[in-house]
């Protein structure tokens, strides 16, 4: 398998060459940073380029800039980007629109060579590859930014009728529950939105606009607003 490899580090780059190497893999280049990899790609294809995140000269995202370039103009090339740290937003970036032929590992797992070894070849055939320690944080954004995941059921449900402009009583006829109970969900879920009171912002219309921008957002569509809402007033607030 040819492969390419852009690592400033002069230590770690020759070991991975020598790593490959002794795998029966022949590394036809290995640079030191972002814009000589792309000449060497563009003078002969790899089918594989191995990529620091960090390159030279900021050391901030040219590795990560260098594999988007790589993924646009060579479709055919597969990518596996090297990172010391968990960096969320570049793996996001570089796995969006098209997932193949394409990994993102923490520089730690170089060491377990057979780990590493099955990773260029799953993504040399066209396969994801992404760091366990990657996903938990992907997973973990995906959970903060959806501002409904951390009800409890009842919450929800109390929220959905809130959306529907129910007041406190309403709701509370509607799931046979006490008015007291609504209101302690309705307190509960103005606690986890972050919605403390003001003077300003009517915290009720607030938490119906985040659950309707989070539904129409799980659809794919522009999110509307409840009948009536305004930044303040209204009934039922507590």
């Amino acid at each position: 398998m040819n492969i390419m490899i852009a690592e400033d580090s002069v230590l770690l780059r020759e070991g991975l060459t020598r790593l490959l190497e002794e795998d029966g893999c022949t590394v036809t280049a290995a640079v030191g940073d972002g814009e000589d990899l792309l000449r060497a790609v563009a003078r002969n294809r790899p089918r594989v380029c191995v990529v620091d995140v960090r390159l030279p000269p900021t050391f901030t995202d040219e590795g990560i800039r260098t594999a988007l370039v790589l993924r646009r103009q060579w479709p055919e090339v597969a990518v596996l980007v090297l990172s010391q740290y968990v960096e969320e937003r570049y793996a996001v970036d570089l796995i969006a629109g098209r997932a193949r032929g394409v990994g993102y590992l923490l520089k730690d797992r170089v060491s377990d060579v057979a780990d590493f070894r099955e990773a260029l070849h799953r993504i040399a055939a066209g396969g994801t590859v992404l760091d366990p320690e990657v996903v938990a944080q992907l997973l973990l954004r995906s959970r903060r930014r959806d501002p409904l995941a951390s009800l409890t059921r009842r919450e929800s449900e109390v929220l959905a009728l809130m959306a529907q402009g129910r007041s406190n009583t309403a709701i509370a006829d509607a799931l046979v529950v006490t008015e007291r109970a609504v209101e302690k969900h309705v307190t509960g879920i103005f606690g986890k939105f972050g919605l403390a009171p003001a003077e300003d912002d009517h915290r009720r219309v607030l938490a119906v606009l985040r659950f309707l921008d989070s539904a129409a957002g799980a659809r794919g569509e522009q999110p509307a607003r409840p009948a009536g809402a305004r930044a303040s007033g209204g009934h039922g607030d507590v």
